[in-house]
């Protein structure tokens, strides 16, 4: 194996692992360690890493060919895609030690930060190292850091529930939100909603959306309610209207009633529709414009980095007001068009009004086999007095066509192993 000879596993996790074509398979998510009887240090008996579709697979230590600061890969032979699942006597290094508040047999208490791995002169991997910041009573100034031994540290061995999330936030904070709610759903329960608290509230809007509906409702309720009317604040107003339909009817007043007003009122009135309609699955928040606002300006509000690719996709133009509901719908604009048409020209002049609008009540089927025969990403949603209420992205209309578990990470269908897979790269 080319490789150093120590590794320091979270500075692994998100790396990405090549097959030895160097075509990408996935990234780094975290070690497999086995505890041992004796005192000696947990065998590292492979790497878990995620693939497309959120899968997360075992990569045997034996199967890896070479460990860099910016690459893992694998020898050849058949790749086991089996879902990784651990085994009684293992430990997921980053997702169970990573922020264990231990004490050095030196008496002085601290927090893991990192742990090592080592090959031997045998080629065995084992936890040989452990990165620890002491513990200080100062606000002001960072505990000195140790390099230790492992069987210098004491609280490594059992699996306590006496950790912080500091670390474990640092190695998750570079993640899409949807690949960081994956992680939150390898957690436990308890640990998974201590690690959700501690994001800030934009952070955590964006990852209960990427989240099964149980998730969502269960990570809502271990927050304080203000604390939890913040987060929904901080959601897109569908997605803040899909979550509070889960929960009681008067769990969803409360929520609403500790909401700043304009950030509650578009959320009551998505809470309105019927589901599988039009209006329960649009966003009230698209990109809207009046005639005579310029091509320049439309471009630069579809730059707008809070927008998604899908609303900033296209430019919805009516007149005043410009707020949901809005004056009368005129059409929509294509960031294409955007691209083609002179700076100065008004959007009045390049708006498109040959396809008719959805109406709230459509239902699902529909708006789905419309967008698809005009290949649009967004449709626009009005009322009867043609007032714009709403779009319809092709991200909502994803997200509500997919079977209602799409998002738990057993959803995915595996194909059974074959026994060239089981015997070349067999977890455990």
């Amino acid at each position: 194996m080319s490789t150093p000879n120590r590794v320091y596993i979270a500075r692994l996790a998100g790396v990405a692992v090549f097959d030895p074509n160097g075509d990408q398979v996935g990234r780094i998510r975290d070690a497999v360690a086995r505890m041992r009887p004796t005192q000696r240090p947990p065998e590292v008996v492979g790497l878990v890493a995620e693939m497309p579709m959120r899968r997360r697979i075992f990569l045997s230590i034996n199967r890896i060919t070479s460990i860099d600061p910016g690459a893992v890969v694998l020898g050849s032979g058949t790749l086991n895609l089996r879902r990784f699942e651990k085994r009684p006597n293992e430990v997921l290094v980053l997702q169970e030690l990573l922020d264990r508040r231990v004490q050095l047999d030196t008496g002085q208490a601290g927090t893991v930060v990192d742990v090592a791995m080592e090959c031997s002169r045998g080629g065995e991997w084992s936890l040989s190292r452990v990165a620890v910041r002491e513990q200080t009573s100062r606000l002001t100034r960072r505990g000195h850091l140790h390099q230790v031994d492992w069987d210098r540290v004491r609280g490594l061995g059992g699996l306590g529930d006496a950790r912080g999330t500091a670390n474990l936030l640092a190695v998750l904070e570079d993640m899409r939100p949807a690949d960081l709610a994956n992680a939150l759903q390898d957690l436990p329960d308890a640990r998974r909603n201590e690690v959700a608290a501690a994001l800030d509230d934009e952070r955590l809007a964006d990852v209960l959306s990427e989240l099964p509906e149980h998730d969502q409702v269960e990570i809502l309720a271990a927050l304080d309610r203000e604390r939890a009317a913040d987060v929904l604040e901080e959601m897109d107003p569908d997605d803040a209207a899909d979550l509070l339909n889960e929960l009681p009817p008067p769990e969803q007043d409360v929520l609403l009633d500790l909401m700043e007003p304009d950030e509650a009122d578009p959320v009551r009135q998505l809470l309105r529709y019927a589901s599988g309609t039009a209006g329960s699955v649009m966003t009230s928040e698209p990109v809207i414009l009046p005639p005579d606002a310029t091509v320049a300006e439309a471009l630069a509000r579809i730059r707008e980095p809070q927008l998604s690719p899908a609303v900033a996709a296209q430019v919805f133009v009516a007149r005043a007001p410009l707020t949901t509901p809005t004056g009368r719908y005129l059409g929509m604009v294509h960031f294409q068009r955007l691209l083609r048409e002179p700076p100065a020209d008004l959007l009045g002049g390049v708006v498109v009004n040959d396809i008719d609008p959805l109406r709230p009540t459509t239902p699902l089927p529909e708006i789905t086999r419309r967008m698809a025969t005009y290949d649009l990403v967004a449709m626009p949603v009005v009322d009867r007095t043609n007032r714009l209420v709403g779009a319809v992205t092709v991200d909502d209309v994803l997200d509500h066509s997919l079977p209602p578990d799409w998002r738990e990470r057993d959803a995915v269908p595996t194909a059974p192993a074959t026994d060239e897979e089981t015997l070349d790269g067999t977890h455990g």
